[in-house]
């Protein structure tokens, strides 16, 4: 087949790039390069069999010339951070995705399949249970209870502490800009999809793990900092009191996930998760972190909290396992990887003080009481 990957220079682009190849497929790249997730320009490891385009996909020109003769189509491209210009993030996510399909409905192109990068993030705080009152999902934690070092989700009705539960595809609530501009998404693809009879597919990937993620993007996470943090030896900030669950992925597993959909059209007009299938605390993270790569340093925590971040979420990844695929790779190959790729570069920069006094100054890390 001839694809097209936008974002195909980034973390999970490049690495389905690389799989297409592998397996016969032709590949184009659309890519804009942003700063300051390519912030060294093109990376060295986009293979020179690929036609690369370097283009927005906000640009129907470039979008259109990058469409011509393709079979299927990897929307990858997005904008993703925590930084308050919540206009960019459906400039880029949202409007891109309706071009795309504008495009080939206009033009009557042969796209036999539209496979779109979703995120966990649409579930928003995902779902929670109280013992006495049942399943329910919160909105997100505001200022007023977060200053107070009070992090939990606490039942309306009688005010327990609540327990989260993994969340399937149906339970969609997003808080932040991002994830809205994500689900707006996954709507434009699987509904304008069905209308035009363009099989479409959306992942929602949870936090993907690997080497390439970018050492300069805030929104990289706990893997960047702690990794960071511990190549100049200097203490990483863990946010809230590191007891909250997050759900990792390593790339190969989301890149297998990425091949089974355009392949199999038991996937098409849906939703996936695409998740670790095992919960960790970030504090348990980090202790994994210290422990693969044989470095200790004690960290920083309780006394930041990053506004916006969820408390728990998890995904329940039942639906995509239902197709024959389920996560392979554990978190220390993760870790491991990671760290090799970290340590195999030449010209790192100490970007750690940069990053957190720039989210710091936009009132995204916040400080409790």
């Amino acid at each position: 087949m001839r694809i097209l990957v936008t974002g195909g220079a980034g973390f999970i682009g490049s690495h389905t790039v690389d799989a297409l190849l592998e397996k016969g497929h032709q590949v184009k790249i659309l890519d804009n390069l942003q700063q300051p997730v390519h912030l060294k320009g093109k990376p060295n490891y986009i293979p020179e069999d690929v036609e690369f385009i370097f283009g927005d996909v906000r640009d129907k020109k470039a979008l259109e010339y990058a469409l011509q003769n393709v079979d299927a189509v990897y929307h990858l491209a997005a904008y993703q951070d925590y930084l308050p210009d919540f206009s960019t993030y459906f400039h880029v996510n949202s409007v891109s995705t309706a071009l795309l399909y504008e495009i080939i409905v206009e033009k009557n192109l042969p796209v036999k399949k539209v496979v779109v990068a979703a995120s966990q993030a649409v579930l928003g705080e995902g779902l929670y249970e109280c013992l006495e009152h049942g399943k329910m999902i919160p909105d997100i934690r505001l200022e007023k209870q977060l200053r107070q070092r009070d992090w939990e989700h606490y039942c309306p009705y009688c005010g327990a502490t609540m327990h989260y539960l993994p969340t399937p595809e149906e339970k969609i609530n997003p808080q932040n800009q991002y994830a809205m501009s994500k689900y707006s998404e996954e709507m434009i693809a699987i509904n304008l999809g069905k209308r035009y009879d363009i099989p479409s597919v959306a992942l929602r990937y949870s936090i993907v793990q690997g080497p390439r993620q970018s050492f300069y993007n805030a929104y990289s996470g706990a893997m960047r900092i702690f990794a960071l943090s511990l190549y100049f030896n200097k203490p990483p900030i863990i946010f809230e009191d590191g007891k909250q669950i997050r759900d990792y992925i390593n790339i190969r597993d989301v890149v297998n996930a990425n091949l089974l959909v355009l392949e199999d059209e038991r996937a098409d007009y849906q939703v996936f998760n695409v998740g670790g299938g095992k919960p960790f605390s970030v504090i348990d993270f980090y202790e994994k972190m210290q422990e693969v790569i044989g470095k200790n340093m004690k960290p920083v925590n309780g006394d930041f909290y990053r506004y916006g971040d969820t408390r728990h979420i998890f995904s329940d990844i039942s639906k995509l396992k239902g197709l024959g695929w389920e996560p392979k790779v554990p978190i220390e190959q993760s870790i491991q990887d990671y760290w090799d790729y970290l340590n195999s570069q030449t010209d790192i920069e100490d970007i750690l003080e940069f990053a957190e006094n720039r989210m710091k100054q936009l009132n995204v890390i916040r400080k409790a009481k």
